[in-house]
């Protein structure tokens, strides 16, 4: 396991400094350890103390880890003021440490300082020379650069300053400007981009040390530069997209959220496989349609057909059972998925569906259970979503619950030209779709 040494302060309110690069270092399967540079009183609308550690206590600390675990690469964050600047460097100098990130900390997210200003000159003479990359973002760029910083050019600008003072590589961050984020690399010689889709939440607090351990972090585990900006920008996104409405102010982001996607990620194979069983022994196979049915389950906060599995090639009728030709795979089901992610807009907890055959005895059914029945008519679908393949079952789904109060439990059309007439069971999980699925059998066996 790779050793990453964060060098910085404790955040009590979690969501920043040494908490929130412990978290990033071992979620990323790193073994984290601590310098402590200073104890602030912290929370997500502000900053309201902060108490120094002593210089020589910081290097007492740094030596202790060292000295005996040693460390795959270090990151530093907030240092507080020049004599903790300079023992940082110190020691960094003594163990040859050389994968150093250094994010520049200075401000807080609530625009209390964490920086004094005779140690912003300390950190361009004696920490930025011993770094292999800095990641100011934009304010910071600007103070370290002596440039005001404002788009893309003044990046550029910034960025080849403080290569020139010592920096091996330089990585200005663009949360700051409007539109998607860009950060922007020069590694001395070439610029690279790194742009992803802006996540709109104010739950922001921390980003910036999130953001820094987690490139140490892969750093330490061998990946180039690049590949290791990539990788932490894909951790931050996800950490962003789902972080924590806690507090008052600025919310912290979500450390845990990638790991707890890959574990849902299993779940919701093993959800689908054990609702398939639930109908295949209840011998459903009447209910299929003549173009088949899926079974699909969506990971919490599903935003893209990849993220909804379902059974490739579909689930067919084998007399009166059911058959599939393999195990639940994700982005394995268009049209389900289509489904699943509309309804998800109107209620993220119903993160399951299935079709079945369309009939009057199968529409009595839903009724005498009491489910919630609603349909569309395909004939009212504007000619350009008919003319977009896949299109319909969104278009249809949407239509419903727009006029729906809540979620229904079945949604129904009668068909078109081309287009078979179905039926849709929506649930929570593929357990209670299955099961509404099979009450409706049994009562259409009935009738029959």
């Amino acid at each position: 396991m790779k050793r990453i040494l964060t060098i910085a302060g404790s955040d009590s309110g979690g969501g920043a400094g040494i908490q929130a690069d412990l978290k990033t270092i071992t979620l990323l399967g790193g073994f984290g350890m601590s310098a402590i540079t200073a104890l602030t009183a912290q929370n997500t609308v502000g900053v309201q103390g902060i108490v120094e550690l002593d210089a020589e206590f910081v290097k007492r600390q740094i030596d202790s880890v060292l000295s005996d675990i040693g460390a795959d690469a270090v990151k530093t964050g907030m240092l507080s003021n020049s004599k903790i600047v300079r023992a940082v460097a110190e020691k960094i100098k003594e163990y040859g440490i050389e994968k150093v990130v250094v994010d520049p900390v200075m401000v807080a997210k609530s625009g209390d300082a964490l920086l004094k200003k005779d140690a912003q000159e300390t950190i361009k003479k004696e920490l930025l020379p011993l770094c292999y990359v800095a990641t100011p973002n934009l304010p910071e760029a600007a103070v370290l650069s002596g440039h005001e910083v404002k788009g893309v050019d003044d990046m550029k600008e910034a960025a080849m300053v403080i290569h020139q003072l010592g920096a091996r590589n330089v990585l200005v961050k663009g949360g700051h400007l409007t539109g998607n984020p860009l950060d922007l690399l020069f590694d001395g010689e070439r610029f690279h981009e790194f742009e992803v889709q802006r996540v709109k939440t104010r739950n922001t607090h921390g980003t910036g040390c999130t953001y820094s351990a987690a490139i140490a972090t892969e750093l330490a585990k061998g990946k180039p530069l690049e590949e290791a900006i990539k990788e932490a920008k894909a951790f931050m996104t996800v950490a962003l997209r789902f972080s924590l409405d806690l507090g008052k102010g600025h919310g912290p982001t979500n450390h845990y959220a990638m790991a707890s996607r890959e574990i849902e990620r299993y779940r919701v194979i093993v959800a689908l496989k054990e609702g398939f069983s639930l109908l295949q022994r209840a011998k459903v196979g009447r209910l299929i349609p003549e173009v088949q049915s899926n079974l699909g389950y969506a990971l919490p906060h599903a935003e893209k057909r990849a993220d909804v599995a379902a059974f490739p090639g579909r689930i067919i009728r084998i007399d009166d059972s059911v058959k599939t030709m393999r195990d639940p795979d994700f982005d394995s089901s268009h049209h389900i998925a289509s489904i699943i992610l509309t309804v998800m807009k109107h209620d993220p907890e119903h993160r399951s569906a299935m079709n079945l055959r369309y009939s009057k005895e199968v529409i009595q059914a839903c009724s005498a259970l009491h489910y919630t029945v609603t349909s569309f008519d395909r004939k009212q679908e504007p000619r350009e979503i008919k003319e977009a393949e896949g299109s319909s079952l969104g278009w249809g789904v949407e239509w419903v619950l727009r006029k729906s109060r809540g979620v229904p439990d079945i949604i129904y059309d009668e068909g078109d030209h081309g287009k078979e007439a179905m039926v849709r069971v929506i649930g929570r999980n593929p357990g209670e779709v299955a099961e509404k699925a099979i009450r409706i059998n049994e009562l259409v066996t009935n009738l029959h």
